[in-house]
């Protein structure tokens, strides 16, 4: 698909609107609107190049999902439709919330569940995110001093929401979409 596609689980609803936001700053021009990703349908996610994924961060050490305490189906209950799937040549942008505070020793873990999958399916991710500008003890997310992906505090810091979504976004995007031009 010639748009860059946007994919989320939630529960609260807090990954929805950090979805919406970064479909209102890429606009419908380069984007399509997000969708839940408890209501997409895994050649729905195929027919783009270029993706940007989030997930809630719920459970320790495990995807989002019903077994974590979701109250929706979430990442769990899509990501075993994906066995067998060949997803090399796709480019993917990750973001994740967590709350540093309160969940210090496990803060964003979940996004590294998204992570294993993606890249393990042979998909290309892009967009990793400095650690500075956080305080918390742990994190599996950090690979190479670096998150996978964006990391938002949406209770702890929601003041600097914006600004890391502007600056994550100015990173991401032409990469994403030299994927969907050279794809098309």
């Amino acid at each position: 698909m010639s748009k860059i596609g946007i994919f989320f689980g939630t529960d609260t609803g807090s990954t929805r609107l950090v979805a919406k936001k970064i479909y209102s700053i890429l606009g419908p021009i380069i984007a399509d609107k997000p969708k839940n990703i408890n209501r997409a349908r895994v050649d729905e996610l195929l027919a783009y190049d270029a993706l940007i994924l989030g997930t809630p961060s719920y459970g320790i050490g495990e995807m989002p999902g019903l077994a974590v305490g979701c109250q929706e189906a979430n990442w769990a209950e899509f990501v075993p439709n994906l066995d067998g799937v060949n997803l090399s040549g796709k480019r993917v942008a990750l973001f994740g919330l967590g709350h540093q505070e309160r969940y210090a020793s496990r803060f964003a873990s979940s996004l590294i569940q998204l992570y294993r999958v993606f890249y393990g399916l042979g998909a290309e991710i892009i967009g990793q995110w400095d650690i500075d500008g956080y305080e918390f003890k742990h994190s599996d997310s950090i690979i190479n001093n670096q998150f996978v992906g964006l990391v938002l505090d949406q209770r702890g810091q929601p003041h600097l929401t914006d600004a890391r979504l502007q600056t994550w976004l100015e990173q991401v995007t032409p990469l994403l979409l030299k994927n969907v031009t050279e794809a098309s």
